[in-house]
């Protein structure tokens, strides 16, 4: 079974928010999970500051039985320290080789 470690969305329309969850990698976005892990909040408070929480000792255990993050939450643990920070540019939709898909 491979695990991701991936975000739920909840909230409502407009207002998100995500939970940061374990989860069999063919299983919906939304659907069934190993365990929460954190929560992530990209609505700016009245501080200004994103709301972002994790239980480090929990995603350590995940990341060491061989689960993988996925981009966002990669680019998230990056910022928390948790991991060492991805290169910028490999999100979800970028291209990793531009030169293959040159018309001719």
């Amino acid at each position: 079974m491979v695990v991701r470690l991936r975000l739920a969305r909840f909230g409502r329309k407009h207002l998100p928010f995500y939970r940061i969850f374990a989860a069999d990698a063919r299983c919906p976005r939304d659907g069934r999970h190993l365990e929460q892990l954190g929560h992530y909040d990209p609505i700016p408070g009245k501080d200004g500051n994103k709301s972002l929480g994790l239980n480090i000792e929990r995603i350590q255990y995940w990341l060491s039985v061989g689960a993988q993050p996925s981009a966002t939450v990669a680019r998230l643990l990056g910022q928390a320290g948790v991991i060492p920070r991805p290169p910028p540019g490999l999100h979800k939709g970028a291209v990793k080789n531009p030169d293959k898909y040159k018309k001719k």
